[in-house]
């Protein structure tokens, strides 16, 4: 069976959900789900400090891209000693995850054993069902990818079908970033339209845009999602005051009627994985509750008015 080493968390899941995960032998610094992958090494680090408030590590990013900096930094002597056969990062992201040409400096270290390297590149929802194949014929095992990719698009558009008929269709903002300011994009205005909302910014397929706080004022949309990529539940609420302090905020029209909702955005909606389709359920709940209940408030999501 292969040695695989995955350096973004999406990928990580990928390879449990396709059956594969007693052959991971290695992971990034971001890999913790299914939890049993913690006990591996971590292969990669990040090149700064990530405790800080949003807005300085938005800064560390900005500096050390501009420099050419790689956000991340793969350790080559620990991805000597695994021996990798397959290597799984992705293109989509700088911030993300560990990049091809990180990966490529580190294995071209690995004189001893090439191992075969699979850039993933996601930027809309039917871009990650072709990952989850793409990976699985890479660990020789095609068959386990189109089961998996109808299982869960199976699953997506029973959601989908039943909030097609819904009515009204709230409108919807979600923030990926809090300072400065950023929607969310790729997959997610996919996953809004599906869950049967009306997604105000951000384009399916396109990285996520910066936004102006008064563009969100002046839509002033029915519910507001707060979701920064790389945070929990808890580190959200922690940096929510850099919004709920604005003067606009209580005349917001989510939240004066109380449709303000922090979402854990590491666990769901910015993994490019198998569960975006929970992600998909949190959205269904949150904007459909007298229809959807698939139990993940509390643990995925928490109303901010609670």
């Amino acid at each position: 069976m292969p040695r695989i080493v995955s350096l973004i968390a999406s990928a990580t899941e990928i390879v449990h959900a396709l059956g594969f995960g007693e052959d991971l032998v290695g992971r990034s610094h971001e890999c913790d789900y299914p939890p049993s992958v913690t006990r591996l090494p971590a292969v990669s680090r990040p090149s700064f400090p990530t405790a800080g408030a949003s807005r300085a590590i938005d800064l560390a990013v900005k500096e050390r891209l501009a420099k050419a900096l790689s956000i991340y930094e793969v350790d080559p002597e620990l991805l000597r000693e695994l021996k990798p056969d397959v290597v799984i990062t992705q293109t989509q992201c700088e911030v993300c995850a560990v990049t091809p040409e990180d990966v490529e400096r580190a294995v071209c270290q690995l004189t001893e054993r090439p191992a075969k390297i699979v850039a993933l590149e996601p930027n809309r929802l039917g871009d990650v069902w072709d990952d989850i194949r793409r990976v699985a014929s890479a660990l020789g095992a095609p068959e386990r990818g189109e089961v998996l990719v109808t299982s869960l698009t199976r699953r997506a558009l029973d959601v989908a079908s039943h909030a097609a008929v819904l009515e009204p269709k709230p409108t919807v903002a979600d923030i990926e970033w809090v300072d400065p300011l950023m929607t969310a994009g790729n997959w997610m205005p996919e996953l809004v339209e599906m869950a049967g909302g009306v997604n105000l910014f951000g384009e399916a397929g396109k990285h996520s845009p910066w936004l102006k706080w008064e563009d969100v004022v002046d839509r002033d949309p029915d519910v507001l999602i707060v979701s920064p990529c790389g945070f929990g539940i808890a580190r959200t609420l922690e940096e929510l005051p850099l919004l709920t302090a604005k003067p606009e905020w209580p005349r917001l029209r989510a939240v004066r009627e109380g449709r303000v909702y922090v979402v854990d955005g590491n666990a769901y909606f910015h993994r490019p994985g198998p569960r975006l389709v929970e992600s998909l359920e949190i959205l269904a709940e949150i904007l459909h509750p007298e229809r959807f209940t698939f139990g993940h408030a509390g643990s995925g999501w928490v109303s901010r008015s609670a």
